[in-house]
């Protein structure tokens, strides 16, 4: 293991890899149709505006719309190519959590209107457990991602 593991904080980049996780599935679910869209636009031909005022044209304006598209359409790669990468970190610790622990880390981390004391008023609900409880069970469930996806040490 290399000496940096040592001093990453994983607890914070595992929360925020709980929180990236719908992002992720997001871009890899509507990327091909984003690039399909941006291809769709590099292939328009624009028609000229009839508004009585003089006309400038720019004679390199179809070049620069497909060069960015282009670039649009790397810069969507690359993201999918990320999540992709993401996923296949990400994704085989998450499936090995119990239903219970993604149900409680889903409730703290990804779901964004029940961050914090509403985070935690659904756990103690859904459990019919204690304040203290429900931040353990949060604990123990985030502390079990951190080793799955980071292993001891």
């Amino acid at each position: 293991m290399h000496i940096s593991w040592k001093y990453l904080d994983k607890r914070n980049a595992t929360i925020k890899a709980i929180e990236d996780y719908e992002v992720m599935k997001f871009i890899i679910d509507h990327t091909e149709e984003n690039i399909r869209l941006e291809e769709d636009r590099m292939s328009d031909l624009s028609s000229p505006g009839l508004n009585g005022m003089p006309h400038v044209k720019n004679i390199h304006a179809e070049e620069d719309r497909i060069v960015k598209g282009l670039e649009e359409i790397d810069l969507l790669k690359e993201r999918y190519r990320q999540a992709m990468e993401y996923m296949a970190w990400f994704q085989p610790a998450w499936e090995e959590l119990n239903d219970d622990e993604r149900l409680v880390l889903e409730t703290f981390y990804q779901n964004g209107s029940f961050y914090g004391t509403y985070a935690l008023e659904a756990v103690m609900e859904r459990y019919k457990i204690a304040k203290d409880s429900a931040y353990k069970k949060k604990n123990r469930a985030l502390d079990h991602l951190i080793t799955l996806l980071y292993g001891r040490g």
